[in-house]
């Protein structure tokens, strides 16, 4: 018997006769283990865990889901998805994830929401990412640093006049660069 047969045995009959060697069967696989957990004994399955902690997505929703906490088993994982690592330090552990903070940071957009809504500050890691992007850059600075984001202001300056002017009324002090340069 395969580990998905194995699930729909125990997801028709929970008290199964054979249950030991089908939740064997279903802890060799990490999405089956995940839902199992999740849809049929609606809490841990530490048989099934081993596996888990293997796949981000299913560690990360097995941490939000069944566990409703940090779990530092699947830690590693999730660790290497920018986005999850993200949403785990978000929604999660509701703080810092320092061992994702490295994936994080090579995105602009993660990097962003990192700094706004778990450093809720400067974030210095992800600022190389963020300064590529004109859009990030600009909310940077306006929401986050609250003041100019040198490094992204060769980004910013790609924005329409318009966009950009928007951005320096918004941002405290003024430009090195006349405004008219910068957009041209």
């Amino acid at each position: 018997m395969n580990p998905e047969q194995a699930f729909k045995a125990l997801l028709r009959n929970n008290s199964h006769e054979k249950r030991d060697s089908l939740e064997q069967t279903i802890s060799e696989d990490a999405n089956l283990s995940y839902h199992y957990a999740e849809e049929v004994i609606e809490g841990r399955f530490e048989l099934g865990e081993e596996a888990i902690s293997q796949s981000a997505i299913w560690s990360y929703h097995y941490a939000h889901d069944v566990i409703k906490g940090r779990w530092e088993l699947g830690e590693a994982a999730i660790s290497k998805d920018a986005f999850l690592a993200f949403e785990y330090a978000d929604d999660v552990i509701d703080g810092r994830f320092e061992l994702g903070e490295a994936a994080i940071c090579q995105f602009a957009d993660r990097s962003c929401l990192y700094a706004t809504h778990i450093i809720q500050g400067r974030w210095e890691p992800g600022e190389a990412a963020i300064s590529k992007n004109a859009e990030h850059s600009l909310g940077y600075a306006r929401d986050v640093i609250k003041r100019r984001f040198k490094l992204g202001e060769a980004a910013i300056s790609s924005l329409s006049t318009s966009c950009y002017g928007f951005f320096i009324s918004m941002t405290m002090g003024g430009l090195d660069t006349p405004l008219i340069a910068l957009v041209q």
